[in-house]
C-alpha cells in the first residue's frame, strides 16, 4: 500500500490520504469515512448533530477540527 499523506501534518493528523484506500479520497484520520461526506451533507442542510448521529465512527472533535482546518485553509488562500 502507498504511503499515507497526513493533514495538516504528521504531528496533528486530522485527515489521511492514500491512493490505495477509498480510491485516494481524503478521509477522517484512522477511518474510511471520506471528508466529502461531511461537507456534502452540510451543504444539503443536514446539521452536524444529524451527521454525527448517522456516522458515529467520527467524533464531534474530529469533525469540528476538520471544519476548522478547512476554514483556516480557505482564509489563508484568500
Amino acid at each position: 500500500m502507498n504511503k499515507d499523506t497526513l493533514l495538516p501534518d504528521e504531528k496533528n493528523p486530522l485527515i489521511w490520504i492514500n491512493p490505495g484506500r477509498m480510491s485516494g479520497a481524503p478521509c477522517f484520520y484512522k477511518t474510511r469515512m471520506p471528508i466529502d461526506s461531511l461537507f456534502e451533507n452540510l451543504e444539503d442542510g443536514v446539521s452536524l448533530d444529524e451527521w454525527l448521529e448517522a456516522f458515529p465512527i467520527v467524533s464531534r472533535a474530529q469533525a469540528q477540527a476538520v471544519l476548522e482546518h478547512a476554514k483556516k485553509s480557505m482564509l489563508l488562500a484568500a
